[in-house]
């Protein structure tokens, strides 16, 4: 698959990731954090065969809300509505306790365009193959979170991303079986 024709949005959305999200670590303590949502992007590139430049640029950013001090507005005035609201969706309010806050994030995924559930469907991808050496209880539990995503968005996704379902729930099993 070939890096789509408008690829400027891209390329900007990999450095305002990069800087925003300078310093931090993935849960292994030595990866730098911006690795995830690079893979994520190309998974939804490569994987998923998604090749809509503002799609793959919510991919690179879809943690800068919930994970660094960036807001809405700065995605916006930087990316665009679509990008920012997209991005938004696939945030979390850390504000609210954890038992309300996954509730109230997991309707507003149930409830969100295709688009977006795509983008997180690669960043569930992308947390699957990561979490290959972890410990057991770990692995189940992203696999557990897992299933319960890709049941909720299977009915809006089955008839145009068949591929995208069997390739997560295959990564699913993999993590499971461990």
């Amino acid at each position: 698959m070939n890096l789509p024709a408008d690829t400027n949005i891209v390329l900007r959305a990999i450095s305002f990731a990069a800087r925003a999200h300078q310093g931090q670590l993935r849960k292994d303590r030595s990866t730098p954090y911006v690795a995830h949502p690079l893979r994520v992007m190309t998974v939804l590139l490569t994987v998923f065969q998604v090749d809509d430049p503002e799609l793959l640029a919510t991919a690179v950013l879809h943690d800068c809300i919930e994970d660094t001090t960036t807001d809405c507005d700065d995605l916006e005035r930087q990316f665009g509505l679509r990008v920012a609201k997209y991005v938004a969706l696939l945030s979390k309010d850390k504000r609210k306790l954890e038992e309300d806050r996954e509730r109230t994030y997991f309707a507003t995924l149930s409830a969100a365009p295709a688009e977006v559930k795509l983008c997180k469907l690669a960043d569930v991808y992308d947390n699957l193959l990561d979490c290959q050496g972890m410990p057991p209880a770990a692995r189940a539990k992203t696999a557990d979170q897992a299933r319960t995503l890709l049941n909720l968005f299977s009915d809006d996704l089955r008839d145009r991303w068949p591929h995208v379902l069997r390739g997560v729930a295959e990564l699913i099993e993999r993590a499971a079986g461990q």
